[in-house]
């Protein structure tokens, strides 16, 4: 073996760790969640497709007693509630009360980075059946104008 072609230790333990969290993320895959892990409703916005919202067990939130709860948060440096401006990218209802939401933000510098989120869980938890509310940021897809609503476009003279 050449001097080139000889790997160093450090190398090989990298390669090792990096087949073992792949392997490990291919078994995550093939896992099936439990009943109890799946959401009763999921919806993804940043293409645009919504599921048609799935009748909620009695005493449980509906998605759109959840969605109304998020429109009532508003950027502050816009005039636009969060969900017309598309930064709500999934949200999970649960049988059990619990709501997962994927949101993101118009920018990663955002100055209300730390309230937005914050501002929707609390939102989220006022709803009638909703238990918990998990609020997560993501960057990937990142957010821009394309994703805001027809209503969010007028709003602010975009046509």
């Amino acid at each position: 073996m050449s001097t080139s072609e000889k790997l160093h230790a450090p190398d090989v333990l990298e390669t090792n760790h990096a087949v073992d969290s792949v392997s490990q993320e291919v078994l995550d895959e093939d896992r099936q969640p439990d009943e109890a892990e799946k959401p009763r409703v999921e919806s993804w916005t940043p293409d645009g497709v919504v599921p048609e919202a799935a009748s909620s067990p009695e005493g449980a939130a509906s998605e759109d007693a959840v969605i109304e709860a998020i429109a009532t948060v508003h950027d502050p440096e816009i005039p636009v509630n969060i969900y017309e401006l598309g930064l709500i990218y999934a949200i999970d209802l649960y049988d059990d009360g619990r709501v997962k939401i994927e949101m993101t933000l118009t920018a990663p510098n955002c100055p209300s980075a730390q309230e937005l989120p914050v501002q929707v869980k609390e939102a989220v938890e006022k709803v009638p059946g909703v238990t918990s509310a998990d609020v997560e940021v993501v960057w990937d897809p990142p957010w821009d104008m394309s994703r805001m609503s027809d209503e969010a476009r007028l709003a602010l003279n975009m046509f």
